[in-house]
């Protein structure tokens, strides 16, 4: 009778760390793209070893092992790289993935994910040697491994994602969008118009302020939206979930859909960005506003200097050109400057802009709060305490506080008479620590408007941030066509949003068809088939079947 063997025994067979590697990546992958925690993990490879023991997979057999490659490997690396981005990011946007790198990711600040993808990478080897063990020693794995081939390739929303944004640009269909755009465009300005700052908080949404999930971290915001209106429900749709995607939607009335196959020079960085629209910049620069953006990171990354400088700002300031005028030039993040730096410098623009004749606008770009653990500068661990340097809740707090305490300075120098003020997150957050309270229920982003003569109160809207544009020139004073800008519709007026007519699922859905809309954004680029002064594309806004506003039809 042969003795029971003990568990290293186990642990002397190939087959169970094949088996041990294969089930711990099933379980990291599952974790990942779904909503299940973390404590999920150890649970669902057990279960797999405990099914690999009872079908026998890798045992013994008469079977003589194969020596060929298995066909999975290559849908096992999109995979990989799938799960990869889903860990980064929470959600993966493939227009996001497609325009950084056609617009730049040099001068980048996210060091910690390079390390991050280099160990994917190295974790993806002994998940595709124990794959390929197990395929070669297990006739039944190999029979039904072409299959498995296609299952992996099919369920992949990576590729799922490029297949269908490929099969509309071959079908030429998708004009619901561009039927419902509407030109930007000014009829009125007001006697005296006013100057605007914006402030965009980096991922720092609305979500935040529910008390019983993260306590008090929102609440300097929240006092001061107390002052000024705040809107509820400020979704995101797709395209729109990265920083230079939330601003185009912001400014523009229109998600960023990436030039894609609509640029002649695939591998050359753009040079220009979503040239074919009016965006905020533009209608301003036409009023006689001078125009300046700061941000502490480099403005080359993403294309993010040549958005703004193309769309009428006169001054484009990042990393590089605010850092020697910080008091220590080297107390910089891996992005770029601190926001206690950036605000002070914010505050120097501002008053160089007073002493000039005509409206200003200046646009800011905060960094404290950037995933996935923000950078808070060392005035909120005076006031704070110590980081730990992954509690996003900490940075959150900060970069509220701060924000708020900015307001505050500019207001008490006067430097803020007839200034709309903007306060608005860039986009939703990408993964955090608090990733699961997040995405524990409904999120929107933070929007807010102060000063002006504006009566505070709240709206509740179901509302995305392309509307954040016609809002904003509203609250100015500016009277607008239909109350309409882009795909945006002010929230201060009656008319239904996109949200509200159809719902983001829809949106969401005619965003993956849409081309025509796309080739609005990139005209004036080399795209096939339309010259850069192409402008046989009609430009009558509201072309959709539904009825155009009351106003619009007299």
């Amino acid at each position: 009778m042969m003795p029971e063997r003990s568990l290293p025994d186990w642990l002397r067979e190939p087959r169970w760390w094949a088996l041990l590697a294969l089930g711990l990546a099933l379980g990291h992958a599952a974790v990942t793209v779904t909503p299940l925690p973390y404590w999920m993990l150890p649970p669902i490879a057990a279960g797999w070893l405990l099914l690999a023991r009872t079908l026998h997979w890798g045992a013994p057999s008469r079977h003589a092992p194969a020596r060929g490659w298995p066909w999975s490997l290559v849908p096992l690396i999109f995979w990989g790289v799938y799960v990869y981005l889903a860990d980064s990011f929470g959600i993966v946007d493939l227009g996001a993935v497609f325009f950084h790198l056609q617009a730049g990711i040099s001068e980048h600040g996210g060091g910690e994910r390079t390390i991050v993808a280099i160990l994917y990478t190295l974790a993806m080897l002994p998940v595709l040697a124990a794959f390929t063990w197990l395929v070669r020693h297990d006739h039944r794995w190999r029979l039904l491994e072409r299959l498995l081939a296609l299952v992996l390739l099919a369920t992949n929303p990576l590729l799922y994602g490029i297949g269908q944004r490929g099969a509309a640009i071959v079908a030429e269909e998708g004009a619901w969008l561009e039927q419902r755009y509407v030109d930007p465009v000014i009829l009125e300005a007001p006697s005296s118009p006013p100057n605007l700052l914006v402030i965009y908080l980096e991922s720092l949404e609305q979500t935040y302020a529910d008390r019983e999930r993260f306590g008090d971290v929102y609440a300097p915001l929240t006092a001061l939206g107390d002052q000024g209106v705040v809107f509820e429900g400020v979704r995101q749709i797709d395209n729109t979930g990265w920083t230079m995607a939330g601003m185009i939607a912001s400014q523009c009335g229109v998600p960023l859909m990436p030039a894609g196959l609509l640029h002649d020079s695939q591998l050359e960085p753009l040079e220009r960005v979503v040239p074919g629209v009016s965006c905020l910049g533009d209608l301003l620069a036409e009023q006689g506003y001078s125009l300046t953006y700061l941000g502490g990171a480099s403005k080359r990354f993403a294309g993010k200097g040549r958005f703004y400088e193309g769309h009428g700002f006169s001054r484009v300031l990042g990393r590089d050109d605010l850092a020697p005028r910080v008091d220590n030039p080297d107390d910089l993040n891996s992005w770029g400057l601190y926001d206690d730096d950036l605000y002070d410098l914010t505050v120097e623009e501002i008053r160089r802009l007073e002493k000039q004749e005509g409206p200003w606008g200046l646009v800011n770009l905060s960094l404290a709060t950037h995933p996935p653990y923000g950078y808070p500068p060392d005035e909120c661990r005076r006031r704070q305490g110590e980081f730990d340097g992954t509690d996003i809740l900490y940075s959150v707090e900060c970069s509220a506080r701060m924000a708020h305490d900015l307001v505050k300075r500019l207001a008490g120098e006067g430097l803020l008479k007839n200034t709309l003020v903007v306060i608005a997150s860039d986009h939703l957050s990408m993964r955090v620590s608090a990733w699961e309270q997040l995405t524990a229920g409904p999120r929107s982003n933070t929007f807010m408007l102060l000063g002006n003569d504006l009566a505070p109160r709240r709206i509740k809207v179901e509302a995305s941030t392309m509307d954040i544009l016609p809002t904003v020139l509203e609250a100015m004073g500016f009277v607008i066509d239909w109350h309409r800008a882009g795909l945006g519709v002010s929230l201060l007026s009656e008319e239904p949003t996109l949200v509200e007519q159809h719902g983001l699922e829809t949106l969401n859905d005619q965003l993956k068809r849409e081309t025509a809309l796309h080739e609005r954004l990139w005209q004036g680029l080399d795209i096939e088939g339309m010259a850069p002064d192409d402008t046989s594309r009609a430009k009558s806004p509201w072309l959709s079947p539904e009825a155009p506003p009351a106003e619009a039809a007299e």
